[in-house]
């Protein structure tokens, strides 16, 4: 199970960490598809810098369409050029899409099976200073309950940019998510990237650490923290919510009868949700989450926000303790001998 994404991520730390917003890499893909794909097309709601689509606009003026502040009727249109051969991306903030156009995702993207590629930027609590309405941490659960709905979740601007050049080749409607702000570059060029595959970073068998998004990255620095102390935690990176990749997800579990889901989005229905829902079939194991504690967020640096609702990798080290504790006394479930 040991791939090439585990030999690159153990250079991370022995090297300065650069940093950069996840969008950047939609943008750069963006550009690619265009140049390599004329069906590629891309529609905006007022938020072309914000979503790196101005790079498209500029370069395929007459294959890019702003929207404006319409994100209902933007889906619609993305699905009826989805009719005619097209493959739209659907660029706007998380909040809106899905946040405000769940309705005709659900019916035109999702029921007539569109090809069409909702892009939600700005979600998490990492959008700061934008407030609780803006930080969107429920969009993962909204999309991953839709059937035929592809979810992914990429942990840095490189995987972010493969995912985009990804979802263009995948038939059906696909939802990418990545923040705003700069998080660090987890992945490089060579590393390996497939739709439905997780890549195992880090290698150990005292707990598996389930990640995405910018919580990779954070499961890595505790994982090294751990080691320190005696503590081998593996870390993977669960870039696809939906389909999720089970075989990888039940060997971590198997392996170190201990998980963690460490998610930048609510604890309920999103990536820790999905993963207890696949082990409570295929091999249950004790599980702690990281994420959003049932809370809407505040206004505030995005470092401190993570911080004080408990997505960081002080809380992730916390959470392996607990979880490790729990797998010593036989219990499966919390509560429950």
């Amino acid at each position: 199970m040991v791939n090439e994404a585990m030999k690159l991520a153990e250079n991370l730390f022995n090297n300065d960490v650069k940093m950069t917003p996840t969008r950047d890499g939609y943008g750069e893909a963006l550009v690619e598809l265009g140049e390599s794909n004329p069906n590629v097309v891309v529609l905006s709601g007022d938020l072309t810098e914000s979503t790196r689509t101005e790079g498209f606009k500029h370069k395929f003026p007459d294959r890019f369409y702003e929207m404006g502040i319409c994100e209902q009727n933007m889906v619609g249109v993305a699905c009826g050029l989805s009719m005619v051969g097209k493959i739209p991306f659907v660029a706007t903030y998380a909040a809106f899409v899905p946040g405000r156009a769940f309705d005709q995702i659900r019916i035109s993207a999702g029921y007539n099976r569109s090809n069409v590629k909702l892009s939600g930027a700005h979600a998490g609590i990492s959008v700061g200073p934008d407030g609780a309405t803006h930080q969107m941490m429920e969009d993962i659960a909204l999309m991953r309950t839709l059937p035929g709905m592809t979810v992914i979740a990429p942990c840095d601007r490189e995987e972010t940019r493969k995912a985009t050049i990804e979802a263009a080749n995948l038939e059906g409607p696909v939802y990418l998510r990545f923040g705003r702000d700069k998080v660090p570059e987890v992945t490089t060029k060579e590393t390996p990237f497939k739709i439905g595959k997780a890549n195992i970073l880090m290698d150990g068998s005292d707990v598996a650490i389930i990640a995405n998004g910018p919580l990779v990255y954070e499961a890595l620095d505790a994982a090294k923290t751990l080691r320190r102390n005696g503590v081998y935690c593996m870390v993977v990176n669960m870039h696809t919510v939906k389909p999720l990749d089970v075989t990888t997800l039940v060997y971590a579990a198997r392996k170190c009868g201990a998980v963690i889901t460490a998610e930048e989005h609510q604890i309920t229905g999103g990536l820790g949700g999905a993963v207890a829902e696949t082990l409570a079939r295929n091999n249950p194991v004790p599980q702690e989450f990281i994420g959003m504690p049932d809370s809407y967020g505040e206004s505030g640096k995005p470092r401190e926000l993570m911080e004080k609702y408990g997505m960081s990798s002080t809380a992730i080290i916390e959470a392996v303790k607990k979880v490790i504790a729990r797998k010593a006394s036989g219990r499966i479930f919390a509560g429950v001998l």
